[in-house]
């Protein structure tokens, strides 16, 4: 198979349009395999080459430079399909599912335990790697266990305790292992009206308190402790503040908007000119919960 000449392998791909930043460069190679015998056959090409490798999800929680991603991107976008067990309350679910879409019909099947995330903008990877979270809960509180390849071909079957599961970080993160499908324990017995109140009131908080109006990634800032990072940026005054077309939200001080034509560096200069400030008037030094991916 030549994964070059049957366009699995692609050069020079642009990757603004697969994040929810919509700004960044190319994919020095890109591949978006649809099953799992041309993901392995990525994975063949990549131990061939001496280049970097990255992961993509939905792009929901990356900021991607400028210059692009060198080495091989690998997007999970098409690894999607998921099974209810309703009566034990099981979900198993592939990497490339959205993780908003599967807590709406966790919902109306009755099912407790995932209507946190309806407001969450990534999949089931993303949230597997990052230990995704809102509403004081997490999928770690969830999570049985999920299911990882590596470049060589290794397959693992991890537990919670295994991925060292803390605030919005596992030991996945910085790795070469690829989510590839979750267990979820959700628990059954409430009806679907109850779910769905539930739900919908964790929607419309979202939507009043966060502004989704704009790209953005979310929350650009781990929350320290005792303050939330937004609090610590709101009371510097800085919501409105732009560099180039990028700002911080009115709304949600923790959130940076792309406000129409924006770069990969006006969003990353802003990044550091916030925590400048903080770490100046609050000895905090803020810890960026967006992964930046290549050259800055």
């Amino acid at each position: 198979m030549n994964l070059i000449s049957d366009r699995l392998i692609q050069s020079q791909v642009p990757l603004a349009s697969q994040t929810s930043y919509r700004v960044g460069g190319k994919a020095q190679w890109y591949a978006a395999p649809r099953n799992w015998e041309q993901l392995e056959a990525c994975f063949d090409w990549y131990q061939a080459q001496d280049i970097p490798l990255t992961l993509l999800g939905a792009g929901s929680n990356m900021l991607i430079s400028d210059s692009g991603i060198s080495g091989l991107v690998i997007s999970t976008r098409y690894f999607r399909s998921y099974e209810f067990e309703e009566e034990t309350g099981l979900l198993m679910a592939d990497a490339g599912e959205p993780i908003a879409k599967l807590a709406w019909k966790a919902a109306k099947r009755g099912l407790k335990g995932l209507e946190w995330a309806v407001g969450i903008p990534g999949t089931v990877g993303g949230a597997v790697v990052m230990n995704a979270g809102a509403h004081q809960q997490c999928l770690g509180d969830i999570l049985v266990s999920a299911t990882t390849l590596s470049p060589d071909g290794k397959i693992e079957e991890l537990n919670p305790q295994e991925l060292n599961y803390s605030y919005r970080t596992s030991n996945l993160q910085g790795t070469n292992k690829l989510v590839i499908r979750a267990v979820m324990q959700l628990q059954p017995g409430f009806t679907k009206a109850d779910m769905m109140q539930l739900s919908s009131a964790n929607w419309t908080q979202r939507k009043t308190t966060q502004p989704y109006h704009l790209p953005s990634c979310g929350s650009v800032f781990r929350n320290p402790q005792p303050r939330a990072a937004g609090w610590l940026i709101e009371q510097l005054g800085l919501k409105g503040y732009k560099i180039g077309d990028a700002e911080i939200a009115h709304r949600h001080a923790n959130f940076i908007l792309n406000c129409g034509a924006a770069t990969a560096s006006d969003i990353f200069h802003l990044i550091r000119y916030v925590q400048e400030k903080v770490e100046y008037h609050w000895s905090v030094a803020l810890e960026p919960e967006v992964k930046l991916v290549g050259e800055f």
